[in-house]
């Protein structure tokens, strides 16, 4: 079922969350043992990410570099295909523009028919370590406008190297927003530009980056819907539970934290510190936006699903 469907046939904000893969080489069971605990509020779909592959040098004979391509985290798609055999939701794969060609884009979304996966998220993906800006590979995509082109366009019967009209694919498309706009655009005038053409191009619903001020996600949604875009936008929360998270969330995600919330964690010492702090601000910013009728609330759990459990027990 269509993550639109479930939105449009919902009498109450929806409840979903996003998982990891598994490191190379660990057993599913670490998947389930994340998701069994949240299986009780009833969500919808799953999102499982996709981690494209880094490369790295291996000293070989004669003082030689050998490039190695290596995946730190497989199995995107035998992940969702697990998850909607053993929980009965639908897995919501995230679909990358680095690491994939135009044909390897079109094959894992035949895949993904064939599996009966109705949804798939269309990002453009972050660049790879050993690159400073995000480069485009061989024959692919380098935006993710491009990417819901293409998907939009398999949803229509055009597939890329054949002239005739083939059977139709039927994904709903999900793109991603920033209340505080991508670290890349000029303004958040110009982001909410680029947001309006993945719509344009056949994106169904918004799911947003994390945020920790709900103010800045209704001003968001407001500008949206100004620009003409009147898909369903879905916030993305995630706790903060460790010291290290006060200087690597606002680092790697460009997000600021609210005054507030900034005084209160400055006063902690320890992680439990910062835990009680985290939890009692995801609680409050959750309950706020279920108040306020937003289509789903949608957690990072990093597949640790404990703290997501405790504020789900307050809100849903």
């Amino acid at each position: 079922m269509k993550v639109v469907d479930h939105i449009n046939a919902a009498n109450d904000t929806l409840f979903s969350f996003e998982i990891l893969p598994p490191l190379k080489g660990k057993s599913i069971e670490s998947i389930y043992k994340g998701i069994d605990p949240l299986m009780e509020f009833k969500p919808k779909f799953v999102n499982v990410t996709y981690h494209r592959e880094e490369y790295i040098y291996r000293e070989r004979d004669r003082g030689l570099l050998e490039k190695v391509a290596i995946r730190k985290r497989p199995g995107t798609v035998g992940i969702c295909a697990a998850i909607m055999n053993k929980y009965h939701v639908d897995a919501v794969p995230h679909l990358i523009c680095g690491g994939f060609s135009k044909d390897e884009t079109e094959n894992a979304l035949i895949d993904l028919q064939f599996l009966g996966i109705d949804n798939v998220l269309a990002l453009r993906g972050d660049p790879i370590k050993t690159e400073s800006t995000f480069r485009r590979t061989k024959n692919g995509h380098k935006y993710a406008v491009e990417l819901i082109e293409q998907i939009a366009a398999m949803n229509k019967g055009h597939y890329s190297l054949d002239e005739i009209e083939l059977e139709p694919t039927d994904f709903c498309i999900g793109a991603a927003g920033y209340p505080e706009k991508h670290f890349e655009s000029m303004n958040m005038a110009t982001d909410l530009h680029y947001l309006k053409k993945k719509v344009d191009e056949g994106a169904d619903y918004i799911v947003t980056q994390l945020f920790f001020d709900n103010k800045k996600f209704f001003h968001f949604v407001e500008k949206c819907r100004e620009n003409g875009i009147d898909i369903p936008i879905i916030p993305g929360i995630k706790p903060i539970t460790k010291m290290r998270h006060i200087s690597f969330l606002p680092k790697f995600f460009h997000i600021d934290f609210p005054d507030e919330l900034s005084r209160e964690l400055l006063k902690c010492k320890t992680d439990e510190e910062v835990k009680a702090v985290g939890m009692r601000w995801g609680t409050e910013q959750s309950k706020e936006l279920k108040a306020a009728g937003v289509p789903c609330i949608h957690y990072y759990t990093m597949s640790d699903s404990t703290e997501v459990k405790q504020i789900a027990r307050e809100v849903f």
